[in-house]
């Protein structure tokens, strides 16, 4: 591929997933994409909260984090839903607004910086789907996931439609079928495209209306009789994986990013991929898939 993107961690992943970090590094580089570093880019800021009680705040930090892409000339890539969707929409707010766009670098000015509006804001997904394409993926493909997979969106890669390239944002396929290209199979489960509980700010909020929706959304997984639970949004990660402890459940389902399954499927060890970190063990699937 020989392409660049500006890695965009964002806070969860330096703070409480390393691990997925390091799968993304491994896996970049066995797909030959190379990962820049975004020095000083600081929190997306996040879009259920922040945005909602100051927009403009929300619209700065999130241009300042656009201007150090900028400054490296290349597109950003994300790992998680909330990051992707505050930048990718203040990107586009800022492009279409130019009085907007003005008060905003009336800002940047004392910080040294200014937004041009000369970056794409992508999801690692996205990445994965039109860069490398379904064909090809299956191609680099060296150990098949024969597995059964309770596939999970997340909202914000999603909606609002109106700032996202899907087919359908209620019944959407892509990632299902980039699942599918590993060897594995996406299973039906009931409430599919059901929250996963933390987003809008219900997690820090009211943790026990956010950790009973996690609870039903995972029963129904191990119902369907999933092997795993496999997500793009390194958020809805940690609402699956350490929410299960919270919550006190004994469901034991394992919980991978996406980036996590690829790497499993280009063939990496497990500890390149971090998933010895998780809360909840991921040693079953590891079993069934022979590592």
């Amino acid at each position: 591929m020989a392409v660049r993107y500006a890695l965009f961690l964002g806070c969860i992943i330096p703070n409480r997933y390393p691990s997925i970090e390091l799968a993304t590094r491994n896996v970049a580089q066995a797909l030959g994409m190379e990962l820049v570093d975004m020095k000083g880019a600081s929190c997306c800021p996040a879009p259920g909260v922040f945005k909602s009680f100051d927009k403009f705040t929300w619209l700065t930090i999130a241009a300042r984090n656009l201007c150090i892409a900028e400054g490296l000339g290349c597109d950003i890539v994300t790992l998680c839903n909330g990051c992707y969707s505050s930048l990718k929409e203040a990107n586009i707010i800022l492009k279409e607004d130019a009085t907007l766009q003005d008060k905003v670098n009336g800002i940047l000015r004392d910080f040294n910086k200014k937004f041009y509006g000369k970056v794409e804001v992508r999801h690692f997904i996205e990445v994965v789907q039109r860069e490398v394409g379904i064909d090809n993926l299956r191609r680099f493909v060296k150990r098949p996931l024969r597995l059964n997979v309770a596939v999970h969106y997340g909202c914000h890669l999603l909606k609002p439609k109106r700032h996202r390239e899907v087919k359908s944002v209620e019944r959407p396929t892509f990632l299902d079928e980039l699942v599918e290209a590993l060897g594995a199979k996406s299973i039906s489960y009931r409430d599919k495209m059901m929250c996963c509980g933390a987003g809008g700010g219900v997690r820090a909020s009211n943790p026990d209306v956010a950790l009973d929706m996690t609870k039903e959304k995972l029963k129904n997984i191990k119902d369907a009789g999933a092997d795993c639970v496999i997500s793009p949004c390194a958020f809805c990660h940690l609402q699956f994986d350490r929410g299960q402890v919270e919550a006190g459940l004994q469901l034991n389902v394992p919980i991978l990013h996406y980036v996590q399954s690829l790497g499993l499927a280009l063939g990496l060890e497990p500890e390149k991929l971090g998933l010895y970190s998780h809360a909840i063990s991921v040693e079953p699937i590891l079993k069934k898939l022979a590592y």
